[in-house]
């Protein structure tokens, strides 16, 4: 869970985005927020974030309250580190509520793959139409402005869009 209140501005307009992450990735997730900040770098999404880490072992309390920061999302980008694919509370419940909610589900890799990796990504978003990233600035913001949900199947850009990004 993270620690940031919900970013209410969005200068491009995009759609807000609840991003999900096991706790051993959060410095992952601490690096996106940079990327925001930072002027230099073409990214931005708007924050849904829980405003504090829930300290509970209440199911359905810990569903209800990242349903209230899902439901504000139109976006659900998941950090997928080494363990994402074996959490079974709080990562995958706000999978399972993403998919209820019907969000736009983008898998951000943090080992690097532009494809789904079958050893690390949860099952619970393989063959929904999500679409797979690397963990970078351009290809994750290219992801949050141009990606729609198909309806199956795992999806990724082809070597032209990250050559776009000036990717080699």
């Amino acid at each position: 869970m993270s620690l940031k209140q919900p970013f209410r501005g969005d200068r491009m307009g995009l759609s807000r985005t609840f991003v999900g992450f096991s706790s051993t990735d959060i410095h992952y997730y601490r690096l996106m927020l940079a990327w925001k900040e930072n002027e230099h770098i073409d990214f931005n999404f708007a924050n849904c974030q829980l405003g504090k880490e829930i300290n509970s072992e209440d199911e359905a309390y810990i569903r209800r309250k990242c349903r209230e920061r899902i439901d504000m999302a139109g976006t659900f980008a998941v950090l997928i580190g080494q363990d994402t694919r074996s959490k079974h509370k709080y990562v995958r419940w706000e999978m399972e509520v993403a998919r209820e909610k019907g969000c736009r589900i983008i898998g951000i890799n943090l080992d690097g793959s532009r494809r789904v990796v079958d050893a690390t990504c949860p099952p619970i978003i393989r063959n929904i139409g999500a679409i797979f990233v690397p963990f970078s600035p351009k290809i994750v913001a290219y992801a949050l402005e141009n990606y729609q949900m198909h309806e199956n199947d795992d999806y990724h850009y082809k070597d032209k869009v990250y050559k776009q990004l000036g990717f080699k």
